[in-house]
């Protein structure tokens, strides 16, 4: 099934679920007929006695009951069936059939037979009478408004949480709007650099929330990192709370002669406590949505997974917050009834449901994510699982149990079509190999049908006994050299890629082959191949995916009349081993090429290269540290191989470091190299002026670059020669 087609079949499957719901919803927002045989029967049992204290189906079984709340009815105008049926319901609940015509026969008996207080001889509310019984009309008409106001909070719960939905409606169309306007309009999007839209996009759209720092991630008191959003979603986030605290404060207040409640405060403290709960359920499909890798939303809206997980992280949030609420506030009303109520079976499922909610909240934290991501993830599904299974069990008899559908719908397409994408790539026998810089290179046959998405990403399964379950995001590209065949790259830090380290550095050649499973593709392109000239920047292992999709548009783009520009900043000669044959490839294509190279005179492992020219056997093993700062071989098990290694190494190899560098420039020649750092303040303007018409730049790499590209980019929205600006980042925040 091609992606598109799953994405349409997603949108389809969603918009049924809201149609079926609507006439739940509905039924909530102009029903709610329920309010006045729950009064009449409340204000009956308040002034009169018919059974004794202990018969509880005495509203359901005594013919003066019946009477008296029939009685009710007929004094407030609610005699239609819609509302008089509702006492079956009402009665089927303590098991006790009431025939449907109970009210044609029970009226006429109270209009015969009825009685006032004052009618009746020595009357005391505590003894029962055998006599229907006219209630007092006063506390009728204030019964009736405390009803329907309370069972109006319901309704106004339902809109306000549909209104906090279309809050997000609203940003999502907005998105759509701008993505498919630049695909659709090209040629009028290059020439929109108005002033008012030039300070939008210069303030608003594209910078960071503060400063530079978008990519980077921050640190507060040691433990608590986090990662600051660009200023559009900060204002939509912040935007959001404030719908959301609007939205929790209108109509809450309660009438001072309310007969609900003990007191006025007590009766809005159940407002709240309603309002939190209804709210906090309803967005739960939108939080499952947004988490989703199959998010059809990513295709509409042209936001990439990052994005959407911000935005989830944030929404989830709010749901807990919500969830805490309504628990306390509950608590704080039911507390007379207390050891009572927390018998009830949804009482304590939604106990279950706060306690797997709040441990999300603390083991989603940054700092966790970061360190122990397999163990994260696992703890994150399980708790998110016992969340659903709480949540439903709590609302199934409240009547919200139509909100629980659409996110188990939601949760449980996500899986099978990712099941779907494994079972259709098949599970192909993949070779891996470690490089000399701490780089997997994984070469994967792909089926014939299997399209490419340029910069997209893939997650991986490593079909280990061991580790077979975890699937890794990683960018591809194309195999120039091994035919239908993709390419991941993944840097060795922990988990799985540490993993496969120890194993491979033991393996002759540093090669072997193991089956994998493949997800994917997933993400979309940028709309920079509309732009007149399309610059990538890549930074370290950030150039698979910027190379497809520079590849990409410059095979594809019209007459050639796009201008291509690839820069790749390394740290040393050795980074240019992994990605040597796509970097021959570049020979064949119109694409201007300029490799940084930061630390020229470190020639560490350079034998790499040597072993390329020559077709000697690789000789050593990589000692640096990873990504991460840890060094790899403060790892026992590989340090005294690592150790001999290094020795036949430095005993076998003789090396000229000019020479291979020669060979290199020689064999690359048709790529500009320079040594040192590019300055990003004057790299930018100068493209920008260089540029036939407009630029877009795409990035992908350390977060320090991404955070300075993206901060001199809006720093040049506004230029002399009022060219369009657009800046796209490829980097993927996945813990």
């Amino acid at each position: 099934m091609k992606v598109k087609n799953i994405n349409l079949f997603c949108t389809l499957y969603c918009l049924l679920l809201t149609v079926v719901n609507g006439e739940k919803l509905e039924k909530y927002n102009n029903g709610l007929t329920s309010r006045f045989i729950y009064a009449c029967y409340y204000q009956a049992v308040g002034e009169v006695s018919f059974c004794p204290p202990t018969e509880k189906t005495c509203m359901c079984t005594n013919k003066n009951s019946l009477a008296t709340v029939a009685g009710c009815l007929y004094g407030i105008n609610k005699t239609a069936s819609k509302y008089t049926d509702y006492l079956t319901e009402v009665c089927s609940y303590y098991k006790v059939v009431v025939p449907s015509n109970w009210y044609e026969e029970s009226i006429g008996y109270y209009l015969s037979d009825a009685k006032s207080a004052d009618q009746i001889e020595n009357f005391n509310m505590s003894v029962p009478i055998d006599t229907p019984f006219i209630l007092n009309k006063t506390r009728t008409e204030i019964i009736q408004s405390s009803y329907t106001r309370f069972y109006n909070n319901y309704g106004y719960s339902v809109d306000y949480a549909a209104g906090m939905l279309g809050y997000w409606l609203l940003v999502l169309l907005l998105g759509a709007f701008t993505n498919w306007f630049k695909v659709m309009f090209p040629s009028t999007t290059k020439k929109m650099t108005h002033p008012i839209i030039n300070w939008w996009r210069t303030y608003i759209s594209m910078p960071a929330t503060f400063g530079k720092k978008r990519a980077q991630e921050q640190n507060f008191l040691k433990y608590f990192d986090y990662l600051i959003p660009s200023r559009f979603e900060s204002i939509v986030i912040f935007l959001f709370y404030c719908v959301t605290v609007l939205v929790n404060a209108l109509n809450l207040k309660v009438p001072n002669s309310d007969y609900l409640e003990e007191t006025k405060y007590m009766g809005e403290i159940r407002y709240v406590a309603d309002r939190t709960g209804i709210i906090a359920t309803v967005m739960m499909p939108l939080v499952f949505l947004f988490a989703g890798r199959n998010n059809f939303l990513q295709w509409i809206v042209g936001w990439n997974y990052s994005t959407f997980m911000t935005y989830h992280r944030h929404t989830a949030r709010v749901m807990f917050a919500l969830v805490v609420i309504h628990a306390v506030t509950f608590t704080i009303v039911f507390v007379p009834y207390y050891a009572e109520s927390v018998k009830d079976n949804y009482f304590i499922w939604g106990i279950v449901a706060t306690v797997c909610g709040g441990i999300m909240m603390f083991q989603a934290m940054l700092y966790l994510r970061r360190r122990w991501y397999e163990i994260f993830l696992i703890l994150h599904i399980v708790l998110a699982a016992f969340w659903v299974i709480g949540t439903w069990y709590h609302v199934v008899e409240l009547g919200f149990i139509w909100v629980v559908y659409p996110t188990i719908g939601v949760w449980a397409l996500d899986r099978v079509i990712r099941f779907g994408r494994l079972i259709v790539f098949g599970f192909p026998l993949a070779e891996v190999t470690l490089l000399s810089d701490e780089t997997l290179k994984v070469v994967v046959p792909k089926p014939t049908y299997w399209k490419s998405i340029p910069g997209g990403h893939a997650f991986i399964h490593f079909l280990k006994p061991a580790y077979f379950y975890q699937s890794h995001p990683f960018t591809f590209t194309d195999s120039v050299d091994q035919g239908n065949s993709i390419i991941l790259y993944a840097k060795v830090k922990g988990g799985i890629t540490r993993n496969l380290y120890k194993s491979l550095a033991q393996q002759p050649g540093r090669t072997c082959k193991i089956r994998v499973g493949v997800e994917g593709p997933y993400g979309e392109s940028t709309a920079a191949k509309y732009a007149d000239t399309a610059v990538f920047i890549a930074g370290g292992n950030g150039i698979p995916g910027i190379y497809s999709e520079a590849v990409d548009v410059a095979v594809n783009s019209k007459d050639g009349s796009n201008r291509v520009k690839l820069t790749w900043i390394v740290r040393e000669w050795r980074s240019l081993y992994w990605f040597y044959e796509e970097l021959l490839s570049l020979k064949n294509t119109k694409i201007d090429t300029t490799i940084y190279v930061t630390q020229p005179n470190s020639h560490i492992f350079m034998d790499e290269f040597n072993n390329r020219f020559t077709g000697l056997e690789r000789l050593s093993i990589d000692k640096a540290e990873d990504s991460e700062g840890l060094s790899l071989e403060k790892d026992d098990s590989l340090k005294e191989f690592t150790k001999s290694e290094e020795t036949s190494c430095d005993e076998k190899t003789n090396l000229d470091p000019s020479h291979i560098i020669n060979t290199i420039k020689s064999e690359l020649s048709h790529i500009r190299f320079k040594e040192g750092r590019p300055c990003i303040e004057t790299l930018i303007p100068e493209e920008i002026h260089e540029s036939n018409g407009s630029a877009a730049f795409v990035t992908c790499g350390h977060p320090i670059m991404v955070d300075e590209i993206r901060y001199y980019c809006s720093k040049n929205v506004s230029n002399k020669e009022r060219k369009r600006v657009e800046f796209y980042e490829q980097v993927q925040v996945w813990a």
